[in-house]
């Protein structure tokens, strides 16, 4: 299947390979970022390309939608497993609602500790920017404040990485 010109990967169950990635402070709080022209805040994902690894996929999409490169970043570790959410059929896009096959994400989460300067950070490093603001938030927090369809995701991810908050400085 064909997505903004690239190839998508959607395994024999409909779910499509994404990454989750948790940014990380000195204060062990976390990267909150606001979806353009919508409402609704998450930690910053995206897909992983045919060929890419899921941590290469990670890298890339911190440059892309936060503008963070490989040296801003300290990695502290994974979830150990992928971590599935269906994607309710009243939010999928128009090119999902003519893929019957696709379900939602199985996404691989990410945590990294900022070791650059907070300036770094910028949203508008893509030709079409995911996020319009961000800021940074308790750990626990956006489990409370993510959409419902992806709470089950943060639920599992949060409880699996706080323990390498530790290591973040």
């Amino acid at each position: 299947m064909q997505y903004n010109g690239q190839k998508q990967q959607i395994d024999e169950q409909g779910y499509r390979k994404n990454v989750g990635i948790i940014v990380c402070n000195n204060q062990h709080q976390v990267l909150w970022a606001r979806r353009i022209r919508r409402d609704g805040w998450q930690f910053p994902q995206g897909g992983v390309e045919p060929m890419e690894s899921a941590l290469k996929a990670a890298f890339r999409e911190l440059h892309e939608e936060i503008g963070l490169a490989t040296g801003d970043v300290k990695l502290l570790g994974s979830t150990e497993n992928w971590l599935r959410y269906d994607v309710p059929y009243s939010t999928k896009s128009r090119h999902y609602l003519t893929t019957k096959q696709f379900r939602g994400q199985k996404q691989r989460w990410f945590l990294f500790h900022l070791l650059a300067q907070e300036s770094c950070v910028k949203l508008d490093t893509a030709k079409d920017p995911e996020f319009d603001r961000w800021r940074w938030v308790d750990y626990w927090q956006p489990l409370e404040q993510i959409v419902e369809f992806k709470r089950g995701v943060y639920k599992k991810a949060l409880p699996e990485l706080e323990p390498l908050l530790q290591t973040a400085i």
